[in-house]
């Protein structure tokens, strides 16, 4: 897996049900390296901190791979790296592959793969069209927030290195799928509960299904 774009946003208005609200999903690519922190991408814009950022959700990467099937999809929009509000596109990002609990070394930067991306109505705004949420779930390549365990600088072409893989196998693909079916699979839930990485909130709202 390699660095192809890093990408920053600027608070950007846009007017939803009515009302003027400052979103930072509109994230477009920088020459510069990122600082990732423990909490946020230094220099990054996020506006709601309640469900963005914070010690869970860092850092978001999301695969270059899914480019083409979604510029298939919206092919009148003006593309560039950063349209689904991710900091670091990455090549070759997998997650029927990756692991909850994955531990990497990026740059100076070491992450730890934390939990899939759950696509809200401002993506929607960014694609203008609501319809991609829908789409997005469908399609099942939501990408994956990473922890910032040591704080560090990644650039672009920088490879996502291996430092340990997690010995639970729920990959970032079936928390997305488990987090999304009607009928839970309880061997997936077995999986999920079991994970040590899996935020805890995430688990105490999955209670109710075992």
């Amino acid at each position: 897996m390699r660095i192809i774009s890093t990408n920053i946003g600027n608070p950007t208005i846009i007017l939803w049900n009515g009302k003027e609200e400052k979103t930072g999903i509109f994230k477009y690519p920088v020459s510069k390296p990122l600082f990732l922190g423990n909490t946020d991408v230094d220099k990054d814009t996020v506006i709601d901190r309640k469900h963005h950022a914070g010690f869970n959700k860092a850092c978001f990467l999301f695969s270059a791979d899914e480019y083409p099937y979604w510029k298939k999809e919206y092919p009148n929009l003006e593309w560039d790296w950063g349209m689904f509000g991710e900091n670091l596109t990455v090549e070759g990002l997998d997650e029927a592959i990756l692991r909850i609990g994955d531990i990497f070394k990026i740059g100076s930067a070491t992450v730890q793969v934390s939990q899939p991306r759950e696509p809200c109505y401002k993506l929607g705004v960014r694609f203008k069209d609501q319809k991609i949420l829908k789409k997005y779930i469908e399609h099942g390549h939501p990408g994956t927030y990473v922890r910032v365990l040591e704080e560090g600088i990644v650039n672009i072409g920088d490879h996502l290195k291996v430092l340990e893989q997690s010995k639970n196998a729920l990959t970032v693909n079936q928390f997305f799928r488990l987090l999304y079916a009607k009928k839970k699979s309880p061997e997936l839930l077995r999986l999920f509960m079991a994970n040590d990485s899996v935020p805890e909130y995430k688990k105490i709202r999955m209670q109710k299904y075992i």
